[in-house]
């Protein structure tokens, strides 16, 4: 392991995510909003010199190759990095926000899970709730990605970053090189966000809160302009757009650039897709079917807010229209289900994804079939293509260790105190899930503001976890990883 070339590297990093910081400078001045200016400008200046300082004492030990090893802990120490060096502008902005709040904030933002710490968001300064927005939209693509698209000019190859920070147990590159393949997926992430501005302000919304709303959408984030989030609007075409692009921010990106390219058939012809709209659909129709007459009286708001609920939460977006804690059992159980399955692989969502759940029910069905045929010979199959073996051990061993971490950090958190059953097993849940919202003290209506300070540092770890897919942070803490 070459620690010189990861800190070289991480520093890159630093400086490139320092000059995004230009971006709410520049939303400050264009709203007057001086009093924002000077703690963004100390954030950026911090961030600047410390990746300055990194590249410039280890510049002389920086490599055209990348090792996968080096990889990983570039992806993961870089993640972390950037996690707490983005909690700066809120720490400078307010004098009683603990460091511990910042950074439970700022990596709730990049790994765009939406938890927060702040009680009243409206009351916050112009130029922080944009960048509580923009940190989002840099994390849903994964800033990593961004960054891909820059290092081959510094004479780093980054492939082995992209296999780390790529959510999918399967990826591919939609060009020969990568930094196209980056240009690419920030191209459609860039259109389908202007395209929901638009779309929200003419339904209404103000440019500022249509801007953020898009955001925090496209990047299934769901940090809202408002304390209470998108119930505040009270509009149902607002609902349905939100909805719409929430969708699209759970598909896979590689299928929207083939269907830009011309191939209008491409959702129905990947089978993840295909098993992703019709699992939300499907659970939408029953938690709608639950909510009426038990909670709303007519049909139509029984789906409208039935559908927006589990769509925002099995895309890990975070956003509600409604106190879902004071709907029926069974709309909170598929709530609560939906925590853990996510979307599409390759997206912007967050949880388990519906390709490994596939490969998983495929697995149990081959071992089931070959208990009645013993001598048969089966391969899994997805979308007509034999899954290899090497890929089925990944998604077993990751189901596995998801699991695993769940039980484990939701009896940590339990056991530090000051927070119920309910509430633990949720937050552990939506943070590795990267939702925002749970049940309990950390309901819809509430935040996390009442966990202690312990248990926002383990949620963050949980955070980061479900954000880098879980093998990418904790290989870290194998002592094999670092043995030569």
């Amino acid at each position: 392991m070459r620690w010189p070339n990861i800190f070289h590297t991480v520093g890159v990093l630093l400086l490139f995510f320092g000059l995004t910081m230009l971006a709410p400078l520049i939303f400050s001045l264009a709203t007057v909003d001086m009093k924002g200016l000077v703690p963004m400008l100390e954030a950026m200046g911090v961030t600047l010199v410390t990746g300055g300082l990194l590249m410039f004492f280890f510049r002389h030990d920086k490599t055209d190759i990348i090792t996968q090893r080096e990889g990983m802990a570039i992806v993961g120490i870089g993640w972390a990095a950037i996690g707490l060096f983005g909690a700066f502008p809120f720490y400078f902005s307010d004098p009683t926000l603990s460091f511990t709040d910042a950074a439970f904030e700022s990596i709730s933002g990049f790994t765009t899970t939406g938890a927060t710490i702040l009680t009243d968001i409206e009351a916050l300064r112009p130029c922080l709730v944009f960048w509580r927005g923009f940190i989002q939209w840099l994390g849903g693509m994964g800033i990593i990605v961004l960054s891909i698209a820059i290092l081959p000019f510094l004479g780093i190859d980054g492939i082995h970053m992209y296999k780390a920070e790529i959510p999918t147990p399967m990826p591919e590159k939609l060009k020969p090189h990568l930094r196209d393949t980056a240009l690419i997926l920030w191209k459609v992430y860039l259109s389908f966000t202007v395209i929901e501005t638009v779309l929200l302000m003419v339904c209404g919304m103000s440019p500022f809160d249509a801007l953020n709303q898009a955001l925090t959408t496209m990047s299934t984030g769901g940090n809202s302009t408002r304390n209470a989030s998108i119930a505040h609007f009270d509009n149902a075409a607002i609902d349905w757009i939100i909805v719409l692009f929430m969708v699209l921010g759970g598909i896979n990106f590689a299928l929207h650039y083939q269907l830009i390219k011309g191939d209008p058939l491409v959702f129905w012809k990947d089978a993840e897709c295909r098993v992703f709209m019709a699992l939300w659909i499907v659970l939408s129709l029953f938690v709608g079917m639950n909510l009426y007459g038990t909670i709303y009286p007519d049909i139509l708001n029984s789906l409208r807010y039935g559908t927006f609920q589990v769509v925002s939460i099995i895309t890990s977006t975070g956003y509600v229209t409604a106190d879902y804690e004071k709907w029926p059992a069974l709309s909170q159980v598929i709530l609560f289900f939906c925590m853990f399955v996510g979307a599409s692989a390759g997206s912007t969502s967050g949880g388990i994804k519906c390709l490994r759940i596939m490969v998983c029910f495929k697995y149990c069905y081959k071992e089931l079939f070959s208990i009645m045929h013993p001598r048969s010979v089966t391969h899994i199959k997805i979308g007509g293509k034999t899954v290899p073996d090497t890929v089925v051990r990944n998604v077993l061993g990751f189901l596995a260790l998801y699991i695993l971490l769940f039980v484990i950090n939701s009896l940590i958190l339990a056991g530090i105190g000051e927070v119920d059953m309910l509430t633990a097993i949720s937050a552990v849940a939506s943070a590795m899930g990267n939702i925002g919202p749970g049940f309990g003290t950390v309901g819809p209506l509430d935040n996390y503001a009442e966990i202690s300070a312990m248990g926002k540092w383990l949620l963050s770890w949980c955070m980061l976890l479900g954000r880098l897919e879980i093998y990418t942070l904790i290989i870290l803490v194998v002592p094999e990883f670092w043995r030569k």
